[in-house]
């Protein structure tokens, strides 16, 4: 297998995919080939050339589905993100790739019976509404994103006979459906745990808040490597990441996360590292990996967190929505 370039590997990182390195040496890439995109953040500029400093031409709300008919390299020096200058050829012009969240559209057969006690799913479509009842006419709850995580407890009938997932609302307490077609249930086969012959204390993750890097190791090999995005100041206050030892004691498949500026039901592949909340997880709202953005979390390409969730320990059973311990797989944070 070629090795990847330094160049092709921040291409992949930098357009919110991701590059893993085996232990073997030889990189690969290990993502979606998107050809669809969401506008996660809008109005989103379409410029003339691939520069913020290019005549716009046209302005995207959010939420617009775009075909990604090709990523070019930006014309800014420096880029505003040194490490994502990648954007998005789109039919009227360019659009940078930060803003705009790859995605899929691939429905679900629905399933007749849910296992007691629920199971958890991944949202395949670009976005689905919930709703107070299982009902297109009930009142919208949320709008929900692709690559997020629900746990999904029951299924209902409309009178159009169509297929409702009830979802469990683990923030707030309560329910709300979708429609099953948006959601594909996660067989708990491939909730199994990677490398989990080897043993924890061979494995460790570190965090370079500089290069906004995750670096994965096991046995002292990277196998895995991913930008992210961590903490930053707001004008709400400061909410940088912190740097020193820690753990992921604690462990969820799926999180509503939700506090003053944000509210985000569905998050997914988390993995906590201190009782402040701060964590590893998921991300659908942008795609901005390379800059600090976050209330202090480290945001990963979904890809990215539900392979670290899966390789970490502790090791939450597939029926489980949750799993705390007095320890987890070591994570060195610094500058």
């Amino acid at each position: 297998m070629p090795a990847l370039t330094r160049r092709d590997f921040l291409k992949l990182v930098g357009a919110g995919l991701l590059a893993w390195l085996l232990p073997d040496g030889a990189p690969v890439a290990a993502q979606t080939s998107f050809r669809l995109g969401r506008v996660a953040e809008g109005p989103l500029p379409v410029r003339s050339e691939p520069s913020r400093r290019a005549p716009q031409v046209a302005a995207l709300p959010p939420d617009t589905l775009i075909p990604l008919r090709e990523t070019v390299e930006g014309l800014d020096e420096p880029p505003p993100n040194p490490f994502n200058g990648l954007w998005y050829a789109v039919s009227d012009g360019y659009v940078y790739s930060g803003s705009v969240q790859p995605v899929e559209d691939r429905p679900n057969l629905p399933v007749s019976v849910i296992p007691p006690g629920g199971q958890l799913a991944e949202l395949t479509v670009p976005f689905a509404e919930a709703r107070r009842r299982p009902s297109e006419e009930a009142a919208r709850v949320y709008r929900l994103y692709y690559a997020s995580t629900h746990w999904v407890l029951d299924v209902h009938r409309d009178r159009e006979r169509r297929a409702w997932y009830r979802l469990y609302e683990d923030k707030w307490g309560g329910e709300y459906y979708v429609l099953a077609e948006a959601l594909r249930l996660i067989p708990p086969a491939e909730l199994t745990p990677l490398a989990a012959e080897v043993p924890n204390h061979l494995k460790r993750i570190e965090v370079n808040l500089g290069q906004q890097l995750v670096t994965a190791y096991q046995e002292g090999e990277p196998v895995l490597v991913s930008r992210t995005s961590s903490g930053w100041r707001y004008r709400s206050g400061s909410y940088r990441t912190p740097v020193g030892r820690f753990t992921t004691y604690y462990k969820r498949p799926s999180r509503h996360m939700a506090a003053s500026g944000y509210d985000l039901p569905g998050v997914p592949w988390v993995c906590y590292i201190n009782e402040n909340g701060v964590s590893f997880h998921g991300t659908y709202w942008h795609n901005d990996y390379g800059t600090p953005r976050s209330h202090g979390c480290l945001n990963l390409p979904p890809q990215a967190a539900r392979w670290l969730y899966l390789w970490t320990e502790p090791v939450v059973p597939p029926e489980r929505q949750r799993l705390r311990a007095g320890e987890g797989t070591a994570v060195e944070i610094y500058l």
